[in-house]
């Protein structure tokens, strides 16, 4: 099996296009659920000074969820190209590096030691838990003469193998505790309101600005780091600028919404086959790409079963779970070769 090439796409129509799926699908979310609107229902939504009731349904429920899904679908797009320039895998996403069992473990802990069940309530703590896990990554990688991807990656898998092992024993022995977890670690994007938002969005925005920045030092690091710095870029710098932004962006996404998975790894092995591996063009059409899947995600979600509704994260994890196998097998035929 030969190597997969990648067909350059024009990048200016890709965000084009995503960006126009992007709205139709935020349109649709307004107007899917267990009360389904028509889009003359959605649009007189938005005419000022009216109060109906699919006005309330849009602006109370939907546009809040939405807005969510756009900005979380963006944050772990965009953190999955990051991770994966950092550490030069194809296979890596951001729950690799641990942050998501920090925050998953600080959440199981504020449920357990202070009775908190709400998303509202438990946000800072999953946000403080993933932000020590990313500073113990950090630390444990670059205390090292030869701190590299490869040890970032080691760090990361080690420290949340020790995490996830400390929530899997406080969740067997706390029924109530597990009770509260399990809704929340499946992922997803229902009853959260505007106050989520405003605490959750300067996190991701600031996020975003800096991965985005970090574009041209990951192409850099891309060639090795002897020749990052003859291009004048510090490795280190350049890492620790990565992981901030990983870190503000899974943070911020999973204190938000739970352990949403394979975004961060199926958007950019996507865009990688389309556009190459310029690291500026792929974090510029992952801001849009990643939308789509979220959205389109939570909408199937909402409609696949009679009563009820399925979370976001089952649904992305249908969708990425048999693209991580293929890709596995096609690096195993490659390196068969």
């Amino acid at each position: 099996m030969s190597a997969p090439t990648s067909v350059r796409i024009p990048v200016g129509g890709t965000v084009l296009v995503l960006g126009v799926l992007s709205v139709l699908l935020c349109l649709v979310s307004l107007a899917v659920g267990s009360h389904s609107l028509t889009l003359e229902e959605v649009a007189g939504a938005f005419v000022p000074g009216r109060t109906t009731v699919a006005s309330v349904i849009v602006w109370q429920l939907r546009m809040p969820r939405t807005v969510l899904a756009v900005m979380v679908g963006a944050s772990l797009a965009v953190a999955g190209v990051v991770m994966q320039g950092l550490t030069r895998n194809p296979l890596a996403e951001p729950g690799i590096l641990g942050i998501n069992a920090g925050a998953s473990l600080s959440v199981v802990l504020s449920m357990s030691l202070l009775g908190l069940t709400d998303v509202s309530d438990f946000l800072w703590f999953a946000f403080a838990g993933a932000a020590l896990a990313a500073f113990l990554v950090h630390l444990m990688s670059v205390c090292s003469a030869d701190a590299g991807p490869a040890r970032l990656v080691l760090a990361g898998v080690a420290l949340g193998a020790s995490l996830r092992s400390i929530t899997g024993t406080i969740t067997m022995y706390d029924s109530v505790t597990f009770d509260s977890y399990r809704f929340w670690v499946l992922g997803s994007l229902a009853d959260r309101d505007t106050v989520l938002l405003v605490w959750v969005v300067p996190f991701l925005a600031v996020g975003l600005v800096m991965a985005l920045a970090s574009g041209l030092t990951l192409n850099a690091l891309a060639l090795g780091e002897e020749q990052a710095k003859a291009l004048g870029v510090s490795p280190r710098r350049a890492r620790a600028l990565a992981l901030t932004s990983i870190t503000l962006l899974c943070g911020a996404s999973t204190a938000a919404v739970g352990p949403i998975s394979f975004v961060g790894l199926v958007v950019p092995h996507v865009l990688r086959l389309a556009l190459g591996a310029d690291q500026r063009r792929l974090l510029a059409v992952s801001l849009v790409a990643g939308p789509v899947l979220l959205l389109a995600a939570d909408v199937v979600g909402r409609v696949i079963l009679d009563s009820g509704e399925m979370e976001a994260g089952v649904v992305t994890a249908f969708i990425g779970g048999p693209v991580l196998l293929l890709m596995v097998i096609q690096r195993m035929g490659v390196r068969g070769r």
